[in-house]
């Protein structure tokens, strides 16, 4: 495999128009930054696989089939019965900027233990890739940095998609460079 990643796998409630009433309507999309990389990677003919947890929930299974559609492979995806897929919603501003609301108290991929991690795909990949967003909360900090680890040890590059400013504060943005 090319490219493994861990990290948030969610649903995006983009803005998709107004109702008749003149309400936003908001459309179902898949999202997560570390998902998002490895579609991308599969459709330009790379191998790529995900290590998560989403909700067993109708959400949950919609992003399994997503990434699976997308040739991403889906072995190391856990489903929870302990918590929901994690939902954010996309807000947009009058320069079309967005900003993002999260409901995820907790979501299941902040619930990602790292013994449900399948470290056999990061043996078997040339890269290994992490998004932010599973450095916000335990036990997925934890489980996410002991990922990393096996990584490094295991010689694999490790880039980091980070969202900095949008979840941590700074306090948190300093520590995290000690963490790696």
């Amino acid at each position: 495999m090319d490219v493994v990643a861990l990290g948030e796998l969610l649903i995006d409630f983009t803005p998709g128009g107004l109702s008749n009433q003149g309400n936003v309507l908001f459309e179902r999309n898949p999202g997560g930054a570390p998902a998002n990389v490895l579609a991308t990677i599969a459709k330009l003919g790379g191998k790529s696989g995900f290590i998560g947890k989403v909700g067993n929930d109708q959400f949950g299974h919609f992003l399994n089939d997503v990434l699976t559609d997308n040739g991403v492979n889906t072995q190391g995806l856990v489903f929870s019965d302990e918590a929901n897929t994690t939902l954010a919603f996309v807000h947009l501003d009058e320069k079309g900027e967005r900003s993002f609301s999260f409901y995820r108290k907790p979501g299941a991929d902040i619930l990602l233990r790292d013994d449900e991690i399948d470290y056999s795909l990061i043996d078997g990949s040339k890269v290994f890739h992490f998004g932010s967003l599973s450095m916000t909360n335990e036990p997925a900090r934890t489980a996410t940095l002991k990922a990393v680890g096996y990584a490094k040890a295991k010689a694999r590059s490790y880039p980091m998609t980070q969202i900095g400013g949008l979840l941590y504060g700074r306090t948190i943005v300093k520590q995290k460079k000690g963490w790696l």
